[in-house]
């Protein structure tokens, strides 16, 4: 009696344990949630803007070779008009030579300077009228650059405003990861605090025994506690001890914050020697994850959430110890218990 009630004293201990870790839970899961949506808009939008700065950039493209070929074009005009007009200053020295000659001759080249001067007159009237269009097809393109530079001038801001906003889309999905590591690494540290009081409590319940040990953030029971060999069954001894581990569950779903998403993984563990010709089991596959149902199965019937409870197997290859000793392989014979989050 009085040992039942120091048991009961000691599972008084650890009141409001479950709603601090499910309110931490929740948190995380919330955090999370909000993180992904938050970051698939945003990556929505980066797309989005990553397709327009394309298209833009080819326009741009586009605009720029255009904007070359017209100064070229313009600057073969400008050659053309530089030679017509230096070709007119040539016929109007000619045809004023021709007018003072005609000045000079009284009488006999009289016809013949009058042609002459036609003919010039009629070569400047040509020159004239091609120098005009050329100057007025200058014209034209120096109003087509124009237009194209200011058209350039747009996209470049519009790729300016793109880009900028990108940059902050940026920053947000960094500052959120940011503050989302942080809150992971909280919850992270919460849930150890967790897991190192419940191992303690598990070590003030079972007694420092040399079959039960806690190795890194895995509390570690042989399988000779819960087993016989070979077996999957539990023996009644192992059935006491896991009342023991049950209670301390139950005490530790009240505690722990719902929101804090914690499971209890039960790994089953054989030697490396391989299971006998009689056996029920075909590996030790098999046989290790019979051993973990088993021990989930009946913290189950005591009243462990079966949501909060892993089972797994995994043979002989996972060992504590590599040696070939009888001591070697019954560290390997064991059943762990991990306290984590899924």
């Amino acid at each position: 009696m009085a040992l039942s009630r120091s048991r009961r004293e000691t599972m008084n201990y650890w009141p409001g344990f479950v709603d601090a870790l499910s309110t931490l839970v929740l948190s995380v899961i919330f955090l999370l949630t909000v993180f992904m949506v938050a970051q698939f808009y945003l990556s929505q939008e980066v797309a989005g803007k990553d397709t327009a700065l394309s298209r833009l950039n080819a326009q741009i493209s586009r605009l720029s070779e255009l904007l070359s070929l017209e100064r070229t074009g313009k600057a073969s005009l400008q050659d053309e008009v530089a030679e017509l007009r230096a070709s007119l200053a040539t016929t109007q020295g000619e045809r004023d030579k021709l007018r003072e000659a005609n000045a000079n001759s009284a009488n006999a080249g009289a016809g013949a300077g009058a042609s002459g001067t036609d003919k010039l007159n009629s070569q400047l009237d040509l020159q004239k009228s091609a120098t005009a269009r050329a100057v007025a097809q200058i014209e034209i393109l120096n109003e087509q650059i124009g237009a194209l530079r200011k058209q350039i001038s747009a996209l470049e801001d519009a790729l300016g405003a793109s880009e900028q906003k990108e940059k902050n889309s940026q920053l947000q999905i960094a500052d959120l990861g940011q503050r989302l590591n942080v809150a992971l690494a909280q919850r992270v540290q919460e849930l150890s605090r967790y897991r190192s009081d419940f191992f303690g409590k598990l070590r003030d319940i079972l007694g420092n025994r040399p079959d039960i040990r806690i190795v890194g953030d895995r509390f570690v029971f042989q399988s000779e506690v819960f087993f016989d060999s070979g077996q999957a069954d539990l023996r009644p001894e192992g059935r006491l001890e896991l009342d023991q581990l049950a209670s301390a569950i139950l005490d530790l779903e009240k505690k722990i914050p719902t929101e804090i998403n914690w499971v209890l993984q039960v790994a089953g563990h054989t030697d490396v020697r391989p299971v006998g010709p009689t056996s029920p089991y075909k590996s030790n596959w098999d046989l290790s994850a019979a051993r973990a149902i088993s021990v989930v199965q009946y913290l189950i019937s005591k009243g462990v959430a079966p949501q909060r409870l892993e089972a797994a197997g995994f043979g002989e290859f996972q060992p504590i110890d590599t040696g070939n000793t009888e001591a070697a392989y019954a560290k390997n014979r064991r059943i762990e218990l991990k306290l984590t989050e899924r």
